[in-house]
């Protein structure tokens, strides 16, 4: 897969709660741990997934290309869903009531975190169910989800870099970036699910 390929899925796989959480983890108090061990759990999730779409020969040529096909379908419909769900709440959208707890986080809850956002998060699985088949349909090895994987957890990283880099001037722009999203958090979440969308048609 080359760099252009697993790019636009990597940014989908960050985008909305799971690249919020990380600007939220990268100002708290214990932020070089809540990091650190944010990406290590999401990392942790990402494989696993891959690892069992790869092994369970999910969108492999023996699955055949009717339920190829029909899972294409479901993708879109739960994908318009989300997208029309999300539009019609907009004006009541809130950021989801843990998010209060990240500037007071744990290493140990940011693990949880990291693991359960990246794992469990509709088009996060998605996408990393797609990886995992798109390796077993071409006969390709495990270990080519590397790159992905790894451009996935750099750009969860980023924040928390920031701070390391920049430092004081960091912790003024990543609340202004941070603040924004909650207040725009629905937009967020059209612009994820719309590039998913196209993705998943092309």
């Amino acid at each position: 897969m080359s760099f252009l390929t697993i790019l636009p899925l990597a940014v989908v796989m960050v985008a909305g709660p799971q690249i919020l959480s990380a600007i939220f983890l990268a100002t708290s108090r214990e932020w070089r741990r809540n990091s650190a061990l944010f990406v290590v759990g999401a990392g942790l999730s990402i494989s696993t997934v891959i690892a069992l779409a790869y092994f369970l020969g999910i969108g492999s040529r023996r699955a055949g290309g009717g339920s190829n096909e029909l899972l294409s379908t479901v993708v879109l419909v739960l994908i318009v869903a989300a997208m029309l769900s999300t539009f019609l709440g907009r004006e009541d959208s809130e950021p989801p009531k843990w998010m209060g707890k990240l500037e007071r986080a744990t290493p140990r809850f940011s693990f949880r975190l990291g693991f359960l956002l990246l794992g469990v998060f509709p088009t996060d699985i998605i996408t990393s169910v797609a990886v995992g088949a798109h390796l077993a349909s071409n006969d390709l090895p495990l270990v080519d989800a590397a790159p992905f994987v790894g451009l996935t957890l750099s750009l969860l990283a980023l924040p928390s870099l920031a701070v390391f880099l920049l430092g004081d001037r960091a912790e003024t722009v990543l609340p202004r970036i941070r603040d924004w999203m909650n207040d725009n958090s629905w937009v967020v979440n059209e612009v994820v699910l719309a590039f998913f969308l196209v993705l998943t048609v092309t």
